[in-house]
């Protein structure tokens, strides 16, 4: 709703409210509304140029603010109100409002509130309104105000402010236009007398500002018609202009004289009067007013104003009573401190100040008399203020040793315990002890218990001064000092960052991160900010004792966070500020004044004292128990000033950084520490410190809502603060290289002093050995002679208080590593001298504790690795760094000569860091030396120790072992500890030397000299890996540098001497003492001389033989053989006679490597080769006959290797290779016979063999066949002719030996024997041989197949030599002894057979068996196997397992090979087969004797095949067994087809052929035990007696017959079949079933028939007594079978004619194929037989009498089914014997079998068969 709306409805109200008591009001209201209503704009328009309806329209206002009621007066002056905000009322009526409003000011309290509404309307929207009418209406004001009632007195209060406010604005409005016309001006008398024009509103505000000044002084105003006015108002209304127009003020002269004669001296007198609080306090605020905005204006009256206040401030404090007779009140001076605080808050006001007074020589002394009274103002009541017992170590006792002096680290600026105990003392009259106990009672400042909610100076509305704390006061005065030092540093703090970091810089100027301080000469003079500055440095340079000891002060008493943070802050600003203005001293004095709170001496000095806990504290619980969290703050705010006054601090550096040594010290080197209960003396006791309350006094329950602590005293945790320490170091890289230099200077200072207190003999490091009276200089060190200074400054004053590290060496590597551009880039002596030299100084000093050697050696070790790496690729700045670096380092490494002293523990350990260093440079930058490395040899070369080692000396781990007792301990030698030490050195530096080994190619040949010379060294050293590694691997890649060089042709001699140099220098480690090196060595030379001698030549060639392999070889022979053989120790680790001979074996592999490969190209074209080799194979042999045997392998190895590079010879060099080849089979001559001469098969284990006689192994049987084998290839390509017999002869025997048999039919005997290689048993590495050839027997076997076979008597040489090889698992089968062949003596064990390793040739066996019968039958047409006894020998050798049979070794362990001796049967048959035709057909060109024993030999092996023992096959299965007999009927049926056709040979003699009978005779036996057998048949007889023998036997068997019988059943034999199977051939060879060879088979039968008659009788005769006696008792099976067999064949015989009776004649043979003529002459008794014994039937006659009494059995006899075939020929056992496989041969009756049913099938019995034959008999005689 607009305004104008309001006022219609004002005027609404106002007519219908007068409508009944006032018409004519409601009239002319009324007519108001018809005017407005009808044209409002109009209306207004012309109300506001006073037009015709103008009167209309203000009439019915002004008629009812005239009448008495309140609600119509009201509602018209709101009307009026909306009037005038409608600009409605013109300029002529603006009198009468106000005189309208005048007389309505006695109605009520809201008429009186509208008034004062519509004058603040009425001119603030008339502007016009100045002058009386003005002056009218703010009498209006000025009289509510002082109305009794509160609302209406404060709303007219208001509203002057707001007119008088108004008054001055439309001055200002008036100054800004600048267009008052003249006329309009105004004469103005001023208080000087003078007077002056101002326009109409500056007349209206100077008017009102003289009036209220002189109504505040109680004097009659010009302007204002007021009588009197509250001098509390007035002010208030003076304070507000002054605060809003201070500006117009000071641009309007006639208004400063108004302040300076009329308000200063009225605020003086009021000041001087009795104090009123609310007339002080608002006179306070102007003169505040004054002092901040009118000093410059009010030079002198400020000058008294501010003394004013400092004096009231200062007036407790002095002695001079006052101007009245009473004490001022104590408000007035927290009033003044208030102003005071005020105007210190404006650092420009004080800069001001200093400049207007104090820089003047005839003007007051302001602010120094300001900060003066501050510091006696602060300081005036210590007890009030408390005692902070964290800043000064209250609590700690300082230590003893102090004595009286300890109270002189109080000296300075800052206070300690001593000093505020003092202060104390002097307040409350309080002893030392006192102190402690009022460290907790003094209330401290805090802002929230010392501080105001409202300060004194805005408490407007009190009467009385309000409550003030009593410390309030002392706030206020903390607060002035502390905004006085932050106004030096916002103001210092911009300029210098501009002018010093951010000024505009030249091209390529870099930034200056570390600036320098601010010369203020060198700025321009007449900039306001140079002057200022120079105001600033004066006033910090005139001030800071007085702001040093007030701040120390407050520091140390009882604050609370903020203010403590508050005043570090200070102390901060004010170290910074004369940081950077230049002023050294106040600079200096501050940071030792923070250095003194940061770490306090009693502190560091009694944690010198403390105990060490059982239980490690961390350094965080010392900081918390000892109460340091605000010293650490100190500690951040040092570090902080540090930091930016960093690049100006000069040799101030060095208080700085013992105070951040001390604080360190506390923080981490005692941190684990805490004070112990039990030394009483050392404190007062951490439960005392742990009593003091919190410094803000507030409860823990509080603490947690309290706002975020300060940033400062957020990370004071210890680690917090090293990391602030950290980069108060790695600001050291931003400072320039003269402010690097101080910085570097003051910590190398401060290391060798604190190195010096912790000496043995208090020296002080220097560059020397032995330190002198005075520091090095090189930084600018001080002298000796502050030593006991420096340690009570220190706080750590104990010299025997050893540290684990020094802060100072430590800090200096950190810096270093930070700075290492300057060491490398910049001048040495800024940087590098300084640092190398103190370092190396802290290494040489002896007195030194141990542990802060070995840390400075860290530290220069550090810089050392580091600057290489960073090093540019300039080749001249390369030099130079690297010759520096190399130079430090070799002084650390290299010990002074004579020096006995340097081999302690420490002096070693900083050697063995600069070896470390060494290999880390060489590791990171050995490829970018470019000087330095005589250096590098000469560090490396130190460590290594001339002597050589002898011979077990080596005290390395893996190195030979004694022979004496390990298990006795020993005590340790003297220089333990530094020969370990030492040998640590050893290592570390041979790790260096094998990466100068891997960039050898880069080394010069002096260079490399040197290096080989150093590798010599470290391969002689008593670590055996280093040396093994020198001579085996670096000095091997050396020489492949040195080949690499030698390509070219210009520096090829000399490269050529330097690698005969190294070869030299490896040969002489070839005999080290120790295995390893040894064969590192060996390794290494004949590697090299492989690797490149194809580039030597002849000459160099004949040196290398001459001069370093066979000196090599004579040398470790001795040494082999340096021990008697046979005295070696029993011992479960490797003797030094055994690491000797690996050597040897090792050397030798690599000679025959070597000399295969160059011999023909090489060696074999020296003139000196036939010498050479000579020398070479009697080396061999000599090692194989001399040496232990575990060299013979390696050498016949080596000998086979040099023999077989012969093969690749030229033609025109084939005499030398003749000769060599012939003295090569010389040796192996002389080896054959020492290997004959060494078996120790037949002596008995009680005897040793002796030393010479030691055995052989198996490898090195099987290295000398090969040199053989290879032998006899070199003599076949160069002669292409095999050797003689007789050659051969000595080579088969070396190869097997001479192995005599003797066989008896009873077993087999074993004889002593002369042995080869073959069967050799004494070797203690013997391989299983049962499955397969071990390699000794294979390369045997190849050494005799490769024999030509061409020449007369070599096959028969051969074949019999194979042939015994089949016998050697029956007869040379033996279990190794179990005796270490490599150390005689020691001693046997015995070992079971069964788990002993048997040599079983089993293997040997099975490959030769078919190899030999392939062999005869590829000479059997050569008479001369036959007539030298071979083939006798051959079938000897099959026999014998033929005749073991099932007790033959197994054939295999793993595999299913057939048995032996079915190999052998398989073998023999088949030899059997082709000799006996091959004998016949070779005929007289075989002897008769040759022929018998060859037949003889058969005959033996049947034997044996066939009687063999068989009870074995017992325990197989019935398949098993079965599969047995069959194969044994191959053997049968290969006698029938192959041997008996032949048998009969006139040559074969008789018994041969009759012991062939007795054979079969004995294997057809069905009884084990067969009492009626002829003994005679078991007689080698060879006469036809035994055949009459056997006839007297029958005819006695029939006449005694009836005696004959026994009821015993006797054992049945296992294989029926086969026995079955000898009777049908012994059947079978006495019939006549073929016409084939009929001689010879007459001949067979005849002498073969009496062995059958005599089996037969046999079982008959014996059946037939034994029936008598059984009865009806059942006979066995096995008796029924073989007599119903028996009859059933004898039925069936027919015989040759005349074979009976020539088997009877005196001479079987010769009538066995011609019988003599009928004797008719003869008697009937003679005659009659004599023709029946030429029947083919005859021997039926001769069973005639058996026959009957089997026929006349009158019990049941035995019978069988029997099928009748049809008739055909008759068939020998081959065809028809298999045909019963898989059954009994002959079933029984019960059992016919099923193929029966397509023949007749009949059964028979014992006594039918019987009776058939008797038939048989009876046609024969014609009796049928």
């Amino acid at each position: 709703m607009s305004s104008l709306a309001f006022l219609v409805t004002e005027l609404q109200s106002l007519a219908s409210e007068t409508r009944r008591k006032h018409p004519e009001i409601r009239e002319a209201a009324e007519k108001s509304l018809a005017i407005l209503r009808s044209s409002p704009e109009q209306a207004i328009a012309s109300l506001a140029s006073d037009g015709a309806h103008s009167d209309d329209l203000l009439r019915p206002v002004f008629m009812g603010c005239a009448t008495k009621n309140a609600k119509v007066v009201a509602i018209s002056l709101g009307s009026l109100q909306r009037l005038i905000a409608l600009k409605a009322v013109p300029k002529s009526a603006v009198p009468l409002i106000i005189s309208t409003m005048s007389d309505a000011m006695s109605q009520g309290v809201d008429i009186q509130l509208r008034i004062l509404q519509t004058l603040v309307s009425l001119i603030t929207n008339f502007p016009s309104v100045h002058g009386d009418q003005l002056g009218e209406a703010l009498l209006l004001c000025f009289k509510l105000q002082d109305s009794r009632i509160a609302v209406v007195s404060s709303t007219a209060a208001a509203t002057l402010r707001q007119l008088v406010m108004f008054v001055f604005d439309k001055m200002v409005d008036e100054d800004r236009r600048n267009a008052v016309p003249a006329n309009a001006m105004l004469e103005v008398t001023l208080p000087n007398g003078s007077t002056a024009s101002l326009g109409p509103y500056a007349t209206d505000a100077y008017s009102v500002f003289e009036d209220l000044c002189l109504l505040t002084n109680a004097e009659k105003p010009h302007f204002l018609h007021l009588d009197y006015l509250h001098k509390t108002f007035a002010l208030e209304l003076i304070e507000s202009v002054l605060t809003n127009y201070h500006d117009l003020f000071r641009q309007h002269s006639e208004l400063l004289l108004l302040l300076q004669h009329h308000l200063c001296p009225l605020l003086l007198k009021s000041l001087s009067e009795k104090a009123v609080f609310p007339l002080t306090l608002r006179c306070f605020r102007v003169v505040f007013l004054l002092l901040k905005k009118f000093s410059f204006e009010l030079k002198t009256e400020a000058e008294v104003f501010f003394m004013l206040l400092i004096k009231i401030v200062s007036e407790d404090l002095e002695s001079s009573t006052l101007d009245h007779a009473e004490v001022r009140p104590p408000w007035l001076r927290v009033l003044a401190m208030e102003i005071i605080r005020g105007l210190c808050s404006d650092a420009e006001l004080i800069r001001n100040i200093w400049d207007r007074y104090d820089a003047r020589q005839s003007g007051a002394k302001v602010f120094t008399c300001l900060i003066s009274a501050l510091k006696r103002l602060v300081t005036e009541k210590p007890a009030l203020l408390g005692v902070c017992a964290q800043m000064s170590g209250v609590g700690v006792h300082s230590h003893s040793a102090e004595g009286p002096s300890g109270s002189s680290s109080a000296s300075g600026y800052g206070l300690d315990v001593g000093g505020v105990a003092g202060i104390v003392a002097t307040a409350a009259s309080a002893t030392v002890s006192g102190v402690v106990g009022m460290i907790g009672s003094g209330t401290g400042l805090s802002v929230e218990q010392s501080g105001m909610k409202l300060q004194c100076i805005d408490q407007l509305d009190k009467a009385d001064s309000p409550p003030i704390p009593e410390t309030y006061i002392y706030l206020l005065a903390v607060q002035c000092i502390v905004s006085l030092c932050e106004g030096f540093a916002s103001f210092t703090g911009p300029l210098y960052t501009s002018i010093m970091v951010q000024r505009p810089r030249t091209a390529g100027e870099s930034v200056i991160h570390a600036p320098p301080a601010l010369d203020i000469s060198s700025l321009p003079p007449d900039e306001p900010a140079t002057i200022h500055l120079g105001i600033v440095r004066a006033m910090v340079d005139h001030g800071w004792p007085a702001l040093l000891a007030a701040l120390s002060f407050i520091i140390y008493t009882n604050l609370s966070d903020e203010l403590f943070i508050d005043v570090l802050t200070s102390y901060q600003a004010m170290t910074n500020v004369a940081g950077m203005l230049a002023l050294t001293t106040p600079r200096d004095a501050f940071f030792t004044s923070l250095s003194k709170f940061a770490v306090p001496s009693r502190v560091v000095s009694s944690l010198e004292s403390y105990i060490e806990p059982h239980t490690p504290r961390s350094s965080a619980s010392l900081t918390d128990n000892l109460g340091l969290t605000r010293n650490l703050v100190c500690l951040k705010v040092l570090i902080s000033s540090a930091l930016f006054l960093a690049g100006s601090l000069g040799e101030s550096w060095y208080s700085i950084l013992e105070a951040v040594q001390n604080a360190e010290y506390v923080l981490t080197l005692k941190g684990s520490q805490l004070p112990s209960s039990r030394r009483n003396s050392t404190i007062i006791g951490v439960a005392a410190a742990s009593r003091v309350p919190s410094s803000t006094g507030v409860p823990d329950s509080v603490k947690a809502s309290q706002p975020p602590r300060h940033p400062l005293l957020v990370d004071t945790d210890p680690e917090s603060i090293q990391l602030a320490i950290q980069r108060l170091f790695e600001a050291s890289k931003n400072l320039e290289d003269s402010s690097f230099q101080d910085f570097v200077r003051a910590l190398c200072r401060l290391s060798s002093e604190m190195v010096g207190m912790q000496s043995d003999t208090n020296e002080f490091p220097t560059g020397e050995s032995e330190g002198p009276d005075e520091l090095p200089n090189p930084g600018g060190l001080s002298p000796r002679a502050g030593v006991a200074h420096r340690r009570r400054v220190s706080g750590i004053h104990l010299p025997r208080t050893l540290r684990s590290g020094d802060f100072g060496i430590e800090r200096l590597g950190v810096v270093a590593m930070l700075n290492i551009h300057r060491l490398i880039y910049r001048p040495p002596d800024i940087a590098w001298d300084p640092m190398s030299t103190h370092l190396l100084s802290i290494i040489g000093l002896v007195s030194a504790p141990p542990a802060i050697r070995v840390q400075a050696a860290r530290v220069l070790d550090e810089c050392l690795v580091v600057i290489p790496r960073n090093l540019s690729p300039n080749q001249e700045l390369q030099a130079k760094v690297q010759r520096r670096v190399l130079d430090v380092l070799a002084k650390q490494i290299i010990p002074p000569p004579a020096d006995g002293i340097y081999n302690t523990s420490t002096n070693l350990e900083l050697r063995r860091m600069g070896l470390e260093t060494l290999h880390l440079i060489l590791q990171a930058s050995g490829h970018t030396l470019v000087v330095g490395w005589e250096t590098i040899f000469e560090m490396l070369g130190s460590v290594c120790k001339p002597a050589m080692l002898s011979r077990a000396d080596s005290i390395d781990s893996i190195s030979t072992v004694s022979l004496q007792d390990t298990n006795r301990p020993k005590p340790l030698p003297l220089g333990y500890n530094n020969e370990r030490g030492h040998t640590t050195l050893v290592k570390i530096a041979f790790q260096s030397m094998k990466l100068v080994c891997d960039s050898v190619s880069s080394l010069s040949p002096e260079h490399l000299r040197l290096c080989i010379a150093t590798l010599g060294q470290f391969g002689r050293q008593a670590e055996t890996n280093i040396a093994l590694t020198a001579a085996e691997s670096l000095l091997w890649s050396v020489s492949d540098s040195i080949q690499a060089k030698r390509k070219d042709a210009q520096i090829e001699p000399k490269y050529s001497e330097l690698w005969m140099f190294l070869l030299v220098e490896v040969l002489g480690l070839c005999t080290d003492a120790r295995p390893e090196v040894r064969m590192g060595a060996i390794q290494t030379l004949f590697r090299a001389m492989q690797l490149y001698g194809a580039t030597l030549t002849l000459d160099t060639w004949n040196d290398c033989m001459w001069k370093i392999t066979f000196p090599l070889l004579d040398a470790i022979s001795t040494e082999t053989r340096r021990v008697p053989l046979d005295s070696a120790v029993p011992s479960m680790e490797e003797t030094p006679e055994q690491a000797w001979d690996e050597s040897k074996s090792l050397s030798l592999q690599w000679i025959g490597t070597v000399i295969s490969e160059f011999l023909v190209s090489k060696v074999l074209r020296l003139q000196t080769f036939i010498d050479a080799w000579k020398v070479f194979v009697s080396h061999i042999k000599d090692t194989v006959l001399l040496d232990r045997r575990s060299l013979s392998t390696p050498a016949l190895q080596c000998l086979e290797k040099a023999v077989d590079s012969l093969l690749t010879a030229d033609g025109d060099l084939g005499p030398r290779v003749a000769e060599a080849w012939e003295y090569v089979w010389q040796a192996c001559n002389d080896i054959g016979v020492a290997i004959a001469q060494g078996s120790r098969l037949f002596l008995p284990p009680q005897r040793h063999v002796s030393a010479v006689h030691r055995p052989y192994t198996q490898d090195s049987l099987v290295a000398f066949t090969k040199v053989i084998r290879t032998t006899r290839r070199v003599s076949w390509k160069q002669t292409h002719t095999e050797w003689s017999l007789e050659r051969l002869t000595r080579l088969m025997e070396i190869l097997k030996g001479l192995v005599a048999l003797y066989v008896r039919h009873t077993g087999i005997t074993r004889t002593p024997c002369f042995l080869g290689v073959m069967t050799y048993s004494d070797s203690p590495d013997y391989r299983p041989d049962v499955d397969g050839l071990t390699p000794l027997q294979a390369s045997i076997l190849e050494t005799a197949e490769s024999i030509e076979l061409t020449a007369s008597g070599v096959p028969s040489l051969v074949i019999r030599d194979l042939s015994e090889y089949i016998t050697l698992p029956f007869l040379a089968a033996f279990h190794p002894n179990q005796v270490d062949a490599s150390v005689p003596g020691t001693p046997v064990t015995p070992v079971p057979a069964s788990a002993r390793k048997q040599v079983t040739y089993i293997g040997l066996s099975k490959k030769v068996m078919p190899s030999l019968v392939e062999m005869y039958l590829r000479f059997r047409d050569r008479t001369e196997i036959y007539e030298d006894g071979t083939l006798e020998a051959v079938l000897s050798a099959y026999s014998i397992p033929m005749k073991l049979k099932y007790d033959c070794p197994s054939p295999s362990k793993y595999g299913k090979d057939p048995p032996l001796w079915k190999t052998a049967t398989t073998c023999f048959s088949r030899i059997v087969t082709e000799c006996a035709g091959d004998v016949s057909r070779l005929g007289q060109s075989i002897s008769d004797a040759r022929v018998e024993a060859i037949w003889r030999r058969i005959i033996e092996g049947f034997r044996g095949a066939i009687l063999a023992d068989c009870s074995a096959a017992e325990t197989l299965s019935l398949e098993e067994q079965e599969a047995e007999e069959n194969f044994d009927l191959a053997l049968i049926s290969s006698l029938e087809v192959d041997l008996v056709p032949h048998l009969g040979n006139p040559r074969v003699p008789d018994y041969l052929i009759i012991q062939l009978a007795k054979v079969l005779h004995q294997g057809s036996q069905l009884l084990k035990d067969t009492s009626m057998s002829s003994s005679g048949l078991e007689d080698d007889d060879r006469t036809v007696e035994s055949v009459y023998a056997s006839l007297d036997s029958y005819e006695s068997q029939i006449s005694n017959i009836q005696s004959l019988g026994s009821t015993v059943v006797g054992s049945a034999v296992l294989r029926e079949r086969f026995s079955f199977w000898c009777l049908d051939l012994l059947f079978l060879i006495c019939s006549n079933v073929t016409s084939g060879h009929a001689e010879s088979r007459r001949r067979v039968a005849a002498l073969s028939l009496p062995s059958l008659l005599d089996r037969c009788q046999t079982a008959m005769v014996s059946y037939i007594a034994d029936e008598v006696l059984r009865g009806n008792l059942p006979f066995p099976r096995v008796r029924e079978d073989e007599l119903l067999h028996i009859l059933r064949k004898l039925l069936k015989l027919r015989l040759w004619p005349g074979t009976f009776w020539a088997a009877f004649s005196d001479s079987p043979t010769k009538y066995s194929s011609a019988l003599p003529l009928i004797d008719p002459s003869l008697p009937s008794s003679a005659l009659i037989p004599d023709i029946v014994r030429r029947s083919s039937v005859a021997h039926l006659f001769h069973f005639y009498t058996v026959l009957c009494e089997l026929s006349s059995i009158p019990r049941q006899t035995p019978s069988t089914w029997i099928v009748s075939p049809p008739p055909t020929p008759a068939s020998s056992i081959r065809s028809r014997v298999p045909e019963d496989k898989g059954s009994t041969p002959w079933p029984g009756p019960s059992a016919p079998r099923a193929d029966m049913t397509s023949n007749e099938v009949t059964v028979v019995d014992a006594r039918g068969l019987a009776r058939e034959c008797l038939k048989v008999l009876g046609k024969e005689l014609g009796a049928i």
